[in-house]
């Protein structure tokens, strides 16, 4: 979801198991209750999923632009290309301006995308991107900048304000006991990208107080939070994130070779394996050449960017186009606005390897 994926992900397993020690939290899935559970799945294919009218997840959720009839009118192009999960980001000052009112409007999401046959990862904190977040009006987009108006979550006001962490508590323990048997969740990821944003390390402790907070509700999905960088200061998150996640999660932006190498190394692991973020078109992470590979595996794949709109992820992370113009290649994203896709025969293959 960020730029910092300067090496590839595969180096990331090589070596941590035996550099670092991390601890299991009681109550961790075994081996083969995770096999069993992934078993009844079916192959997990879908996006990342932010509809075109909200640049983040506040504007997602908040009752002024909680747009049901974008998220509704997307989710059947999703449906129509055989996809059966999204990846959906939370935030929680969603929950602390509005607790019932966003708990409502999280179900209606989940019906909405039920009755499109397509479940739903709910993604609880992020440190990707901006650092300062607010309730209400959400900026505009910078023009032909990537993802120019999303959020950290808590960002790094946990550290300047540390009594937030009794809010987040209490904020992640209340969605997860109202949805802890909710058959539409497929997974809950805890975290997304600690240690991005340069926080490294800084992040473990809520990583830690996440998974803890996760097994005291205990809820019937499963709890993740997926691996992404090899530098030496997340050699600490790598190994507690990939101990305590019931089902091994990662993202891989890279060519196909380094994708498959990462599958090998963390089979290691006996857990099932999804790839929560992937498809990044200028880095050669093609459709085409990764979900035969992710079929094949039988690892989940979702990739990032559904529908261009508000987030501006056609445009790559580093390389803004100032006039607002559409690249000839995009980085991200499958559909325009209005339905007409990218590239007719990318969404034509992707129907195609979804067929059961």
């Amino acid at each position: 979801m960020d730029i910092r994926r300067l090496i590839p992900l595969s180096l990331i397993v090589a070596t941590f198991a035996i550099t670092v020690n991390a601890q299991t939290l009681p109550g961790r899935w075994t081996e083969a209750k995770a096999n069993q559970w992934y078993a009844q799945q079916g192959w997990p294919v879908g996006a990342n999923f932010q509809p075109s009218t909200a640049i983040n997840q506040l504007e997602m959720f908040q009752a002024a632009t909680f747009d049901t009839a974008t998220i509704s009118k997307e989710l059947g192009w999703a449906k129509d290309l055989g996809m059966n999960v999204m990846r959906v980001y939370l935030h929680h000052l969603l929950w602390t301006s509005d607790k019932e009112g966003f708990k409502k409007r999280l179900n209606t999401y989940l019906d909405i995308s039920s009755r499109h046959g397509i479940k739903t990862l709910l993604v609880f904190f992020d440190d990707c991107w901006n650092d300062t977040a607010w309730v209400g009006g959400q900026p505009e987009p910078k023009t032909g900048i990537h993802n120019s108006g999303w959020v950290r979550d808590p960002g790094t006001m946990l550290f300047s304000h540390p009594d937030t962490i009794k809010t987040l508590e209490a904020y992640v323990k209340d969605v997860l006991t109202a949805f802890k048997n909710d058959k539409r969740i497929l997974m809950w990821d805890l975290y997304n990208e600690p240690g991005n944003n340069a926080q490294f390390a800084k992040s473990l402790p809520l990583v830690k107080k996440v998974f803890q907070w996760g097994r005291e509700v205990n809820p019937s999905q499963p709890l993740t939070i997926g691996v992404w960088n090899n530098a030496p200061g997340f050699k600490e998150l790598n190994a507690f994130q990939l101990e305590n996640s019931d089902i091994i999660t990662y993202h891989n932006y890279h060519y196909i070779e380094d994708h498959q190498h990462t599958i090998d190394t963390l089979r290691k692991h006996n857990r099932p394996l999804v790839c929560t973020e992937y498809m990044a078109r200028t880095n050669g992470s093609l459709f085409q050449l990764m979900l035969p590979i992710l079929k094949k595996e039988k690892v989940g794949a979702i990739n990032w960017g559904f529908v261009s709109g508000k987030t501006n992820t056609i445009y790559a992370w580093r390389t803004p186009m100032p006039d607002g113009g559409e690249p000839q290649l995009w980085f991200h994203d499958i559909y325009r606005k209005d339905g007409t896709p990218f590239s007719e025969n990318e969404v034509e293959f992707i129907k195609q390897i979804t067929k059961p």
